[in-house]
């Protein structure tokens, strides 16, 4: 038995016990994680530096992308190292920055997943009042809201989960630090304030998902109004991208958290955390540039501007 304060590490589930297996997931992620690094580096940089993009669906986007980046970087390159040095440690304090930009990441993706429907709501359903709607002033404000809204719940679930005593010892049932592994670690009933928590975190999530629904019940709606068929699939082509999006996050933490205690073993959990922690930041990337022909024309672009850019540095270098 032990308390918080004796705990100075915590174990967390390793992916494979062998080390053929190890070097495999490490060499897995560490390629999964590059892509997730060039997919989502490079639509914010083609976002920033093509003034055709200074739109606020494309500056909802270009946040979307830094949260992926902050949120795929919280979580593996940890378990990359773990596999590559055959290790299940992570310090007390690096469990504690895990949860912490975990939740922020997660939290704030989803708000701004909300006003990313909003935008495209309006966009679709209220084009006259797009510009007033959604001036560069009301853009700024609504992301900052959602990175607010994101920092704060991140820091009363951090300190409200690491201010409950642990007696269950110190080994984390996942393969990185998360609130419901921590909270099985707690003495007795001490981790109750931490449910209510969560509880209103899930309530306001549910008010999120209930207004995407109807955002994009009212842009289907409108958009099957549309005479032209041109029209329609230019309109689908900004929306699906977004749902899909959404539909990924959602879906696969649902599944994670509120699966039923039957369903859930070590090996199901570890396949799950990699479907709602690491999945959606690789794919992100793809899904939005797959359907965009403004985006992908975009990104043609800048690829060989920055071919250039590189050979100039290094040909800067050498003489």
């Amino acid at each position: 038995m032990s308390n918080s304060s004796s705990i100075t590490q915590f174990l967390l589930l390793a992916f494979a016990d062998t080390r053929q297996l190890q070097l495999l997931h490490f060499w897995l992620f560490l390629g999964i994680y590059l892509a997730a690094l060039l997919g989502n580096g490079l639509i914010i940089t083609t976002i920033a530096c093509d003034h055709r993009l200074h739109t606020p669906m494309y500056f909802f986007l270009s946040h979307l992308s830094v949260l992926d980046l902050g949120s795929i970087s919280t979580t593996l390159p940890k378990a990359m190292a773990n596999s590559l040095w055959d290790t299940r440690a992570i310090s007390y304090a690096g469990c504690t920055t895990q949860v912490f930009f975990f939740v922020f990441s997660a939290n704030t993706e989803f708000y701004l997943l909300t006003v990313m429907a909003y935008d495209r709501y309006v966009a679709i359903c209220q084009p006259l009042h797009y510009g007033t709607l959604l001036g560069s002033r009301a853009c700024v404000h609504m992301a900052a809201a959602a990175w607010g809204s994101g920092f704060l719940y991140s820091v009363l679930h951090t300190a409200n989960t690491f201010s409950i005593p642990l007696c269950q010892g110190n080994a984390v049932g996942q393969s990185f630090c998360e609130i419901p592994q921590i909270l099985k670690l707690s003495c007795s009933h001490s981790y109750l304030r931490e449910i209510w928590l969560l509880a209103a975190s899930s309530f306001l999530a549910f008010g999120c998902f209930v207004f995407i629904v109807v955002s994009y019940v009212q842009i289907f709606r409108a958009v099957l109004r549309i005479p032209s068929e041109q029209g329609r699939h230019k309109a689908f082509s900004t929306c699906l991208p977004h749902l899909a999006v959404v539909s990924l996050f959602v879906s696969t933490a649902m599944f994670a958290y509120l699966k039923p205690p039957s369903m859930s073993s070590p090996s199901l959990d570890l396949v799950m955390a990699v479907l709602y922690s690491v999945v959606p930041p690789a794919v992100n990337p793809l899904i939005y540039s797959m359907r965009n022909q403004e985006l992908k024309d975009a990104i043609k672009k800048v690829i060989p501007w920055t071919f250039f850019c590189r050979e100039m540095f290094t040909t800067y270098l050498h003489n």
